[in-house]
Order: structure tokens, then sequence, then C-alpha cells
């Protein structure tokens, strides 16, 4: 009787102690698992970091180099009155000058039809950049600097048939003719103009104006 009393705790025990090193060799595998996830979350992270940096220094490289071939106006000599009347530019598209007291929307609006200059200008004033083209510009060119600009606040799009350019771009004082929508002129010319340093009225609203949106 005691024998068998004896073989039953030693089972017992013998089974109290592979249930243990089961469980070791569970933790060990968590634990193991565990860091290989916080390893790969920390080089993901790390990852996401360095190349929100690199883009962030890609931005401030862009927003510092001249664009080129770009044109410029002495926006101090460029008036800003606002004017119930229409105004002659020198330029065209305009740049500046005086406008009417109503801005077009430029929250990323794109108009198909021509909008008036006078409101366009005071949109510039607000630090909205102008994309605009003419016939020669091709519809796939068009499409997709339609869907830059819907991506971008203090932007709009408009065609302007008699500009000299197919594709055009315009900021207050500033502005270049591209040949294509990759041309890396065009993201350049928005990353420093978008509400950029040119601009008399930064943070004056793009909404609430003309164009309906």
């Amino acid at each position: 009787m005691a024998s068998r009393t004896n073989d039953r705790r030693a089972r017992i025990e013998e089974m109290r102690r592979a249930e243990q090193a089961r469980e070791r060799r569970g933790r060990i595998i968590t634990i193991a698992i565990s860091g290989v996830v916080v390893a790969g979350l920390v080089g993901f992270g790390v990852f996401v970091l360095n190349k929100e940096s690199e883009e962030k220094d890609q931005q401030v490289a862009e927003a510092k180099a001249p664009v080129t071939g770009e044109k410029s106006w002495d926006a101090k000599k460029l008036g800003r009155n606002h004017v119930a009347k229409a105004v002659t530019y020198p330029m065209k598209p305009p740049v500046g000058g005086d406008h009417n007291q109503v801005w077009m929307n430029c929250n990323g609006d794109v108009y198909t039809e021509p909008v008036p200059d006078v409101n366009a200008v005071h949109s510039l004033e607000h630090g909205a950049v102008w994309v605009t083209y003419n016939d020669k510009a091709p519809a796939g060119e068009v499409s997709k600097l339609a869907d830059k600009v819907k991506k971008t606040p203090y932007s709009m799009m408009s065609p302007v048939k008699d500009q000299a350019g197919a594709i055009m771009i315009s900021a207050w004082g500033k502005q270049v003719t591209v040949d294509s929508a990759s041309d890396k002129r065009v993201s350049q010319f928005f990353t420093k103009y978008v509400q950029g340093p040119q601009t008399p009225e930064p943070g004056a609203a793009c909404t609430n104006g003309l164009g309906g949106k």
C-alpha cells in the first residue's frame, strides 16, 4: 500500500515538473517573440523618423533653393488696393496688384472655367499658389496638376487661354512656366510659396470667397 502511494506521489511530482518545464519554455518563447516584435517596432519607428526627417530636410532645401526660370516682381511695388473695377495687369496671369475685395476660394479648388483676375489676385495676397494652363497643355498633365491642387490647401487651378506658356504657376510676385506636372519645379514652387514668405497676408482665409466650394 505504501509502495503504491509512493509511486503515485512520484508520478504526480514528475507531472508537476513536466508542467513547470512546459511553462518555462512557454515563457521563454513568449519573451523571445516579444523581443523580436519590440525590436521590429523600434526599427520601424526609427525608419519612419528617418524618412520624415529626410522629407523635412528636402522640403527645407527646396524652400531655400531658387526656382530655375522663375520670374520675380518687387512685391512692395505691387498695388494692394481693393477696387470695384476691372484692372489691367502688366503680366498674364497676374501675380499681384490692386484687386477686388472678394478672393477666389483657394482651398484646393480646381476651376474648369476661367476665373476673374481681380479675385484670383486677392487669393495670391492670402498666400495661395495659382496653377493655370492653356489649350496647348496635354490633358493628362492638366489632370495630374488638378490632383495635386486638390490635395493642397491654399492653392487653386483654372484655365487662362491667352497666357504665353502651356502651364504656368503663380504666387504673389512670383511666376514660373513648366513643361509638365512631373517637372520638379512644380513641387519646389508649391513648397516655397504656398503660404510662403512672399505672402502679404499670411493666414488670411482661402474659403468663403468667390467660387462656391
